[in-house]
């Protein structure tokens, strides 16, 4: 199995960024996907999930409104809109896929994770 996750950088705040997981390796469609994050000398902490078919999302209260998680079956993929970023928003952002039908807000409960892409916000 293999997550492979991109589409982080550096951009300013305010701006916006569109991370991209990639799956292989597992019948995606049945996987809720979550994506998480890690910031330097930070513990790992929920960003957003949604479930194996995509009609229930939900987010942290911190990036409710800004972030939209999605996923596309046919392509294996799930997405994560960024926008208005902030810097508190620095991290290296991680997707993971759950064999949950809703996924969970605890990095406990994936089975996989991808390789992690880093998003940098400066002020």
């Amino acid at each position: 199995v293999q997550l492979q996750a991109c589409g982080g950088g550096l951009v300013q705040a305010g701006g916006f960024l569109r991370l991209s997981c990639q799956a292989s390796g597992l019948t995606f469609s049945t996987y809720a996907m979550g994506w998480f994050r890690q910031a330097p000398g930070k513990e790992r902490e929920f960003v957003a999930k949604i479930s194996r078919g995509g009609s229930s999302t939900a987010y942290d209260d911190s990036v409710k409104g800004r972030f939209t998680i999605s996923r596309d079956n046919a392509k294996n993929t799930v997405y994560l809109q960024m926008d208005n970023l902030k810097p508190e928003n620095t991290a290296v952002y991680y997707c993971a896929a759950d064999q949950s039908v809703l996924g969970s807000r605890s990095y406990g409960s994936y089975h996989y994770w991808g390789q992690g892409t880093l998003v940098t916000v400066s002020s």
